[in-house]
């Protein structure tokens, strides 16, 4: 166990967690809506540090990240636990295990060990992904800190829930954030059990303070698939920065939405038609490799410029962050 950050004591051995917008007040001998903060006599401690359940190299389109050193290899590392009740999570049986459990799953991993693993396999960057980085935040910044140190690049995969004063303590030693902005504030409450005002303002933030971000939004028919629901998470990310990748991906029956169908194509279309029509630069479909749409074009001549197939690219034409055609800057992280 290690001490929390971000909380303070109240009476009666109480204590209020702020590391994300939830700021649960947690009981002694009790643990947070996220499973792995435990109040105990008054002191707060994160029961997941160094506690990981998954370590892989992935390639970084797989976060997905598309503006950020192409074609390179990620370690992703993940320790269970979430603050989110997502009921269409891919990784449910890891990101929830300690709705059902108690006991605190994963091996023992230093921070040295982590960044040693990822140097020797040649990995560019850090992924805290899989389950909500925010969780096992104070083992991501000691991480973040070791690999900056070392010149590798730090990643969160993340729902967005984060406080503010979490996210400007992690903002210095962060490169990238793919952040979901998954529907309105009534998807929020009814899918995830949270609100949609934190996570726009924690986009807002990471953008300002300089990370590199890109937004994911899983189309789930029925749920966040009509033309409103579009046209405001439209307006909001063009409201930030119409240069913010958009991927717009396909839904598959998981986990407690086993009754919805996948998203059909048409829709992946229509989203991306309006996000074109607004003035968003970068819009990528996902979960549907071949039909073209994962590409990156340039936004003033219509040049393609990286050319891929799932996680696979096959052409990059960028040039020193410019257009090899035209010279207009692509945004991004290139190098």
């Amino acid at each position: 166990m290690k001490e929390a950050m971000f909380y303070e004591k109240l009476d009666e051995s109480k204590v209020r967690c702020f590391l994300c917008a939830h700021q649960c007040t947690v009981s002694d001998r009790k643990r947070g809506l996220c499973g792995v903060r435990e109040n105990i006599g008054g002191i707060f401690y994160s029961l997941v540090y160094g506690k990981l359940i998954s370590m892989n190299i992935d390639p970084i389109e797989k976060k997905p990240l598309f503006h950020f050193s192409p074609a390179s290899h990620s370690m992703s590392i993940a320790t269970a636990g979430c603050n989110f009740r997502c009921m269409h999570c891919q990784n449910y049986d890891i990101s929830q295990y300690l709705k059902e459990h108690i006991d605190i799953p994963g091996q023992d991993v230093t921070p040295e060990q982590v960044v040693n693993a990822a140097e020797e396999a040649g990995c560019k960057s850090i992924s805290y992904t899989y389950t909500e980085p925010t969780v096992y935040f104070e083992f991501a910044c000691d991480c973040a800190r070791l690999a900056r140190d070392r010149g590798i690049k730090n990643v969160f995969v993340s729902n967005g829930y984060t406080g503010p004063e979490a996210v400007k303590a992690i903002a210095p030693f962060l490169d990238g954030n793919n952040i979901d902005l998954k529907g309105d504030d009534e998807f929020y409450k009814k899918v995830c059990g949270a609100k949609l005002q934190p996570v726009l303002n924690t986009i807002k933030l990471m953008h300002e303070l300089g990370v590199w971000v890109e937004i994911t939004t899983l189309i789930i028919p029925g749920y966040n698939d009509s033309e409103e629901s579009l046209e405001r998470i439209i307006a909001f990310i063009k409201s930030v920065d119409t240069s913010i990748p958009w991927h717009i991906t396909q839904f598959s029956p998981t986990y407690k939405l086993m009754d919805r169908p996948r998203t059909p194509l048409a829709t992946l279309r229509m989203a991306r038609e309006m996000g074109i029509a607004s003035g968003l630069k970068y819009i990528y479909e996902g979960n549907v490799p071949g039909e073209g749409r994962e590409n990156t074009y340039c936004p003033n001549c219509g040049e393609l410029l990286v050319e891929r197939s799932g996680y696979m690219i096959s052409h990059n034409k960028i040039r020193d962050d410019k257009c090899f055609s035209c010279s207009t800057k692509i945004e991004g992280v290139w190098t």
